[in-house]
């Protein structure tokens, strides 16, 4: 399944896709995508739905039908830092023997296109196109051969961040992380059952037209399923909980020069299978 949120920001509305691509109300059967609907059974119900039943939505996903974040009332947002070699490499730092978790405040989530606002004193705001994870069933000291079972889901991220504060001002990622609209989220959650394999996904980033990241998640040096497993050892993981899970090379701080996001530029990006993203900065 491809579970959306759709409408005006603040009022979205819980829906699915449907074999032609068209958005599908749910709010007959669930408050929204979020927590209770995402556990095993949660999902398994709305499985047992005929889309053909449901009512049929106006306008198309992306275009004239505004997706919001494709999870609501998210309790984490975790991500993992310098999780593909090359992105270390180009980063200058050295490849992680663990995972490196940060946080990225839930106030930054936003939907898949909605413009991003660069912070008034922003001189280095920077783009990396994720594999997002999103928890089903909760857990703690989750077994890596058992963290597939915790996983509801993937979707497309982008980890925006604004490296001046995350790296120079005071030696903590999180508020270069966190600041709002920094979590484009969507445009949909692809359920685990339809992405067989997350470490065979492509995933890029093109700003202004031109590709700046281009790359594939068999690059990745710790998996969906490590990375699930290992981060439940610090927190109790929760249904509807989001994790982000590293960027490929080709970030704007790894260019050289460096070249970072001015206003009126516009990223697009997407993963295999998971859909696509538009922001436009402003």
């Amino acid at each position: 399944m491809k579970l959306v949120r759709y409408g005006d920001k603040g009022a979205e509305r819980p829906g699915l896709l449907d074999a032609d691509g068209r958005v599908r109300d749910l709010s007959d059967h669930v408050a929204d995508i979020s927590g209770a609907c995402l556990t095993r059974a949660g999902l398994e119900a709305l499985r047992a739905l005929d889309p053909a039943r449901l009512p049929l939505v106006e306008g198309t996903p992306q275009q004239d039908l505004r997706l919001g974040a494709c999870v609501a009332g998210v309790g984490k947002f975790l991500a993992v830092g310098l999780n593909y070699a090359d992105h270390a490499a180009e980063a200058g730092m050295e490849v992680p023997a663990e995972p490196i978790l940060f946080t990225k405040w839930t106030s930054c989530i936003a939907g898949p296109d909605d413009d991003l606002t660069l912070p008034p004193d922003s001189i280095a705001t920077d783009w990396e196109v994720e594999l997002g994870i999103v928890i089903g069933d909760g857990g703690r000291d989750i077994a890596p051969d058992r963290a597939a079972r915790h996983i509801a889901g993937y979707c497309v991220i982008n980890d925006i961040s604004e490296r001046d504060w995350q790296l120079r001002r005071g030696g903590t990622w999180d508020k270069g992380k966190g600041y709002d609209g920094f979590g484009p989220v969507g445009p949909w959650l692809v359920t685990a059952d339809e992405v067989p394999d997350p470490r065979a996904l492509r995933l890029w980033l093109d700003v202004d037209g031109r590709r700046r990241q281009d790359g594939t998640t068999a690059t990745m040096v710790f998996g969906p399923e490590e990375i699930v497993s290992y981060a439940s050892r610090f927190t109790t993981l929760h249904p509807g909980d989001v994790i982000a899970t590293g960027t490929p090379p080709g970030v704007g701080m790894g260019q050289k020069p460096p070249v970072y996001l001015q206003r009126g530029q516009v990223m697009r990006l997407g993963i295999d299978g998971l859909g696509q993203q538009r922001q436009r900065a402003i």
